[in-house]
């Protein structure tokens, strides 16, 4: 089955924690392209401390911002949160 982005719950302009089968990235959604989402300012999370604290709260243990923007294959999402805080701008 081909995947469209109407099949996906990813809105241009809503922000999310994705976690991923190697890795977790905050980011807006800038563009879905079939099987990718492109995510601007975003960061790659390292840490989430405790993870219900950081979906609540938006406080993150380990993160580095980047100034360029990721596509994620949504192939490889395990899980995607909305992010309802700012997201993280700065590399802790």
């Amino acid at each position: 089955m081909e995947i469209t982005k109407t099949d996906l719950p990813f809105d241009v302009g809503s922000s999310w924690l994705i976690r991923t089968v190697t890795f977790a990235v905050t980011g807006r959604v800038k563009q879905v392209k079939g099987k990718f989402i492109v995510l601007e300012d975003a960061a790659w999370v390292a840490d989430t401390g405790r993870f219900s604290k950081a979906i609540e709260s938006g406080t993150l243990s380990e993160v580095e911002a980047v100034t360029v923007d990721v596509v994620v294959n949504t192939d490889s999402i395990v899980d995607a949160y909305v992010w309802k805080h700012e997201l993280p701008k700065d590399t802790i």
